[in-house]
Formats: structure tokens, sequence, C-alpha cells
């Protein structure tokens, strides 16, 4: 059974560990990598395959195979996808999830307490 981690380091040197494997057969096939567009276009299909998947999920489209089994497997392919996207932009996704999620949070907290209702208990932020 593989180890799991919570790192993102880790998976992202997973991912590219990977992604150079593709990119050898890319060479040897295509005589090229592929370009930023055309991980783009791969990305692309396989979240809107989850979309299918999501359907495949609640009973409304018939797939071959195990939706859940298909939905785990597509939904760790995207964070590939996301972690071979920011290398080639050089974008640091620790930081960039850090920060984001900070500025989320404090936005909700925000808009929380901004719509708390009148009487409600103001020490606790999160409801």
């Amino acid at each position: 059974m593989p180890e799991h981690t919570a790192s993102l380091s880790t998976a992202r040197e997973q991912a590219l560990a990977v992604r150079s494997q593709y990119e050898v057969l890319e060479e040897r096939f295509n005589g090229k990598t592929w370009s930023l567009h055309e991980l783009m276009i791969g990305f692309s299909n396989d979240v809107g395959y989850i979309g299918r998947l999501l359907l495949a999920h609640d009973g409304t489209w018939a797939i071959d195979g195990d939706p859940r089994a298909e939905l785990k497997h597509k939904l760790a392919e995207s964070m590939w996808w996301t972690f071979v996207l920011a290398d080639k932009l050089g974008i640091d996704l620790d930081e960039a999830y850090a920060e984001t999620m900070a500025s989320i949070s404090a936005g909700l907290d925000a808009t929380i307490a901004r719509t708390r209702p009148a009487g409600a208990n103001k020490t606790n932020t999160h409801e």
C-alpha cells in the first residue's frame, strides 16, 4: 500500500517524475513534448470527464466500470495536471495554495461576521 502524505511538495515531485516519463514517450512518438496548450487540453478533457463521472455516481449517466474508482483516479490525475501546469508556469503551489486558502478564509470570515443574525454568539467566527 502506498504511503500517504499531505505534503504538496512530495506530490509535486511525484507528478513531475511521471511527467518526465511522459516526455520521453512524447519525444519518441511525436518528436517533441506537449506544449502548454496541449497540456491544458488534456487537463480540460479530464475535468469534463469528471462531470460525467459525477453523473454516473448519482446514477444519471451509465458508464462501464465503477464510478467511484474512476472518480478517485480522475481527481488524483487532475491534481497531477495542476502540478505539471504550475511547474511549466513557474508557480509555487505550496505558496499559492497557502495564500489562496488564507485569502478565501478571511473573506468568508468577514462575510459570516457581516451576515450574523442579530443576537447570535459573536465569539465564534465559524458557525
